[in-house]
């Protein structure tokens, strides 16, 4: 049986932090340190894990991470004024709130809060409808990481049927957005699709961003189909089944290892992106 490709996430992770090392250090050169702001509002184990991984990556490239810390009991308003400061805060060039905040919290509110200048993890309103018309300087980094996924390893994607099981704000509609940008035909699935099978079945490219532990099934999966899975849950699996999807696919993104790493590394970029287009434009 003829394997498919895999797409390794850490290859095309390295390739983009490679390509963002003489930015860095021609940034620093002329005093200027590229800063990306965390903010992590209670004490969830996963989110303080993504926190800390991403901390590591900016320290590996040179970039300066700023964590702050609040609360569980914080409120909307102490947290709109924490992020209000870091949108005045010349010394800071990207802004990321970790998801998912504490319940009492207007999420929404506090994304549209951040400056969209220093909006790097493609979270507020305005850079959804920007990434929506083509032209965010900062979509998503999710979306944005399948998408140089498929560039990285050539894929073709104007023409396509591309078929995105999940419409999240941050990850199913923009980076459906994104492919229909590029002149695929895209059918987004979602809770109340019926059938979802059947239009995977239709893919010349599946993106899974259900949030559900392989939710996708081999069988779903068209001969020749590419896919990716965006999905991690508990026990280091993706919303694929990939072992089964694996049968049939003529390329797929392992988990771990594929879409998350890229994710990381486009988090990078745009933050690097932010201190040059502030300082050097």
């Amino acid at each position: 049986m003829k394997q498919p490709i895999q797409l390794d996430g850490v290859e095309v992770a390295n390739d983009i932090k490679r390509s963002l090392a003489d930015d860095v250090k021609e940034l620093k050169q002329k005093g200027i340190v590229p800063c990306l702001a965390t903010i992590l509002v209670g004490d969830d184990p996963s989110s303080a894990t993504y926190v800390r991984m991403k901390g590591n990556a900016c320290q590996k490239l040179g970039i300066e991470s700023r964590k702050i810390e609040l609360p569980e009991q914080t409120t909307t308003e102490e947290l709109l004024l924490q992020i209000n400061m870091l949108n005045n805060d010349e010394q800071v060039h990207g802004i990321l709130l970790q998801h998912p905040v504490p319940s009492q919290i207007d999420e929404r509110a506090a994304f549209d809060a951040i400056a969209i200048e220093k909006d790097v993890d493609g979270v507020t309103t305005l850079g959804f409808a920007q990434n929506a018309f083509g032209f965010a300087h900062y979509p998503s980094c999710t979306p944005a990481a399948i998408m140089a996924i498929l560039d990285f390893y050539q894929i073709d994607i104007e023409g396509k049927h591309a078929v995105v099981v999940g419409r999240s704000p941050i990850l199913g509609k923009p980076v459906s957005q994104m492919l229909l940008n590029k002149n695929a035909t895209v059918t987004t699935c979602h809770s109340r699709t019926s059938d979802v099978s059947s239009h995977v079945q239709q893919a010349d490219i599946v993106v899974a961003a259900v949030g559900k532990p392989e939710f996708i099934k081999g069988s779903w999966i068209k001969e020749g189909a590419v896919v990716l899975d965006a999905g991690y849950n508990k026990g280091n699996v993706g919303d694929c089944d990939y072992e089964g999807c694996a049968e049939k696919a003529s390329a797929i993104t392992p988990v771990p290892g594929g879409v998350g790493p890229v994710t990381i590394a486009t988090l990078l970029k745009h933050t690097v992106e932010s201190a040059k287009r502030n300082h050097l434009s």
